[in-house]
């Protein structure tokens, strides 16, 4: 699958990646540009994940609706302000502005709902991972030990926590690319820039499509060898 989107919602992101294990035994993602949030998630139900150096993944912030409002908020944003000011209120540091913001602001339903977002999304990208990712991880590549399944779950543990911590990325529209990922987190990606033939293909591929959608003002499409579907939507 070539896939390009801004992200969207954990829950249809599982029931894609569903569908295609439905049908496919063997799934492949190719980044040329971005796959963010819900996107990221999604890549990690793959066997295996194809970029280059200007491709980038993001980090998994799941974008909850407010209720009643047509705003979005950054679930792990949130969480993590409300655990900031429960800390100071628990040493006695809490201003008279922040405990008004805190009464008037932090609903514990919305609360509860922002922590099962971003649970979903880490045991979504855990299982994944280590499902699909990882199986065939069977010896480490320096120390050439082999691999047991609490490795690969601690493994697929790390990942998700990077991910989902967002004093590490400090914004949510941040694109982490193919050599953090590599370098800092330790997760295999097969660079496609490698290999010319693959390379040229894809490119020509992506510019044609995006070109095309453009001048047919879509922004969504799926396309098969037998399909192109286009919808009006920019979330998967």
């Amino acid at each position: 699958m070539v896939l390009e989107t801004d992200g969207g919602y954990i829950e249809v992101a599982e029931r894609i990646a569903k569908v295609f294990r439905h049908h496919y035994k063997f799934v492949e993602f190719i980044i040329p540009n971005s796959a963010m949030s819900a996107g990221t998630v999604l890549v990690m139900s793959g066997d295996i994940i194809r970029m280059d150096y200007y491709s980038v993944l993001g980090p998994i912030d799941p974008q909850v609706q407010r209720a009643g409002s047509n705003a979005w908020v950054p679930a792990l944003g949130y969480l993590e302000k409300y655990d900031r000011l429960i800390e100071k209120s628990a040493k006695g540091k809490l201003t008279s502005a922040e405990l008004t913001f805190l009464v008037e602001k932090f609903d514990p339903a919305e609360l509860f709902r922002y922590e099962q977002e971003r649970n979903l999304s880490i045991t979504l990208l855990k299982e994944w991972l280590v499902n699909y990712k990882f199986k065939n991880w069977t010896e480490t590549e320096t120390r050439k030990i082999k691999v047991t399944p609490q490795m690969r779950e601690k493994r697929a543990g790390e990942i998700a926590g990077a991910l989902n911590k967002p004093s590490m990325w400090h914004t949510h529209s941040r694109g982490i690319s193919m050599h953090t990922l590599r370098d800092k987190l330790n997760l295999k990606i097969d660079d496609f820039g490698e290999r010319p033939n693959l390379n040229a293909a894809l490119k020509a591929y992506n510019k044609l499509l995006v070109d095309y959608l453009a001048r047919l003002r879509q922004n969504l499409v799926v396309h098969t060898r037998d399909l192109y579907e286009a919808m009006q939507t920019s979330q998967i």
